[in-house]
């Protein structure tokens, strides 16, 4: 009994004195955790590592520095148009209708300008006074303002638009301006921050807030939307007003330019659609070298594939374009593509939808041999196609230069016009339209006249018509070569115009 005690109370001293010393000489095995410090247990520092980008990406999200950045690059856009219409006067009106048909035998009815100001957003592109916006805008206009943050004013010269994808660029005399930077809109995740800057319903340097809510939206035809269609669909909070403004990303650079909105009451409900950036760039491109875009033309009509077509043509899936006709003397027919034929590949890229096709082909330059991978009769086969150019639609473009209205309206004279108008001559300045009491048609000019030279220079663009009347001031006289082509004769006679 008394060793069985013995050995109780030495085993008891002993872990006493063993505990101690791991207390006293081992301090740093006993003291709490810290779940604050690196050194936390395996346990909690793994859920909270694998949530450590969450505060990252929240910081990221700074709005504040975004709206600094590209917020001072934002234009207001006053666009000033005139539209014509014809009114009845008091001598219309029983019993004078006969008295004026015997004795003038003249329209009876009057021309008013009404003038009309549409507003918008638009963005400077680069340090020199290029503004991007929408063409809708601008379109028709016979005076351009913009307006910015710091409260500028300037006037606006349209360098060229492009109704397709509803893109305008406008230039201002002015240097050293802010501008932004266009992204690559191809990297845009949908569910992404983005934030819009505009004027909505006049509120100048509005900013909004959302996420990209689908890419590649198509809104079918009608509804004013343009041709060709590849939008950016989002929450951000877009109205009247915000058209032509930047959809910014979070690296504030502009991936979208606001185009139009959906709504059943003309206001937000939070379904906005911009234009993509990388298709803003090659318009840009071709604005500023040409004035103008040329798109390349297969010559075919086409359709998307149903679940019908698919089994009926044999297909794999539902991918590619369906020939829905093929123009007689185009490069389809040329190449030997056939309507029920299914286009499933462009050079090697594959054609996800008949929209893809559009895209594709518009990209490539007139001229171009493309190899085109179709299905026909649900086997595979390949040909080569040469690339025309799309017809361009024929727009009018109205000469002015800093309120120098000589009351016309002008396009060039081509080649194609020439064929459709029936005339000889395919060079020069095209008159489309004489306002009724301007200099013009004081001085008996006509639509259907064809300006071939001023102050004896030869002239075929609008853009060098607007430079040299940049050159004079008000008072001082121009003089035009005219050109007038009417029953079957030629005529060429001067007329000299005054600056207003």
């Amino acid at each position: 009994m008394k060793k069985i005690l013995w050995i109780s109370l030495t085993s008891f001293f002993l872990g006493i004195l063993l505990a101690g010393f791991v207390f006293v000489y081992l301090p740093e095995k006993n003291s709490p955790k810290d779940l604050s410090s690196p050194s936390s247990s395996p346990s909690l520092t793994t859920p909270l590592n694998a949530s450590s980008p969450l505060p990252q990406a929240r910081a990221e999200l700074d709005f504040v520095k975004i709206a600094e950045k590209v917020g001072p690059a934002v234009v207001k856009i006053d666009s000033e148009r005139v539209e014509k219409r014809r009114v009845l006067g008091f001598e219309d009106e029983w019993p004078f209708e006969d008295f004026w048909d015997r004795f003038f035998g003249r329209p009876r009815q009057k021309e008013q300008e009404y003038r009309s100001l549409a507003q918008g957003s638009g963005f400077f592109i680069s340090s020199d006074g290029y503004i991007l916006t929408n063409n809708h805008l601008v379109e028709n206009a016979v005076k351009v303002r913009a307006f910015t943050i710091q409260g500028q004013e300037y006037i606006a010269k349209v360098v060229g638009a492009d109704p397709k994808t509803d893109l305008a660029l406008l230039k201002v005399e002015s240097k050293n301006l802010p501008f932004a930077e266009l992204g690559d809109s191809a990297q845009l995740k949908v569910g992404e921050w983005v934030m819009a800057i505009g004027n909505p319903l006049g509120m100048e340097h509005t900013v909004t807030a959302g996420i990209v809510s689908a890419k590649g939206r198509q809104l079918g035809l009608g509804m004013n939307v343009p041709d060709y269609q590849d939008f950016i669909q989002t929450d951000t909070a877009i109205n009247r007003g915000n058209s032509g403004g930047p959809l910014v990303n979070m690296k504030g650079e502009v991936i979208g330019i606001t185009s139009n909105i959906l709504s059943p009451t003309g206001g937000n409900i939070g379904i906005g659609f911009a234009i993509p950036s990388n298709m803003a760039k090659k318009v840009i491109t071709q604005l500023k070298e040409k004035g103008r875009v040329i798109r390349g033309k297969l010559g075919v009509t086409i359709i998307p594939i149903t679940e019908d077509e698919k089994k009926l043509l044999n297909l794999k899936d539902s991918k590619g374009a369906l020939l829905n006709s093929v123009e007689e003397g185009g490069p389809a027919e040329k190449a030997g593509l056939k309507r029920y034929d299914v286009i499933i590949e462009v050079n090697g890229l594959p054609v996800e939808s008949p929209n893809d096709l559009k895209l594709k082909i518009a990209d490539i330059e007139p001229g171009t041999k493309v190899e085109i991978k179709f299905i026909r009769d649900g086997k595979e086969r390949t040909t080569t196609a040469a690339i025309e150019e799309l017809e361009p639609q024929e727009e009018k473009e109205t000469a002015m230069a800093g309120g120098k209205d000589l009351g016309i309206s002008l396009t060039p004279m081509t080649a194609r016009l020439a064929r459709r108008l029936g005339r000889e001559t395919a060079e020069g300045l095209l008159i489309t339209e004489v306002r009724s009491y301007s200099e013009a048609d004081r001085k008996g000019l006509q639509a259907g006249d064809i300006i071939l030279e001023v102050n004896r220079k030869k002239i075929n663009t609008v853009e060098e018509f607007e430079n040299l009347l940049k050159k004079t001031q008000s008072g001082d006289p121009i003089m035009l070569l005219i050109r007038r082509e009417s029953d079957g004769q030629t005529q060429d006679f001067i007329v000299t115009l005054r600056i207003p």
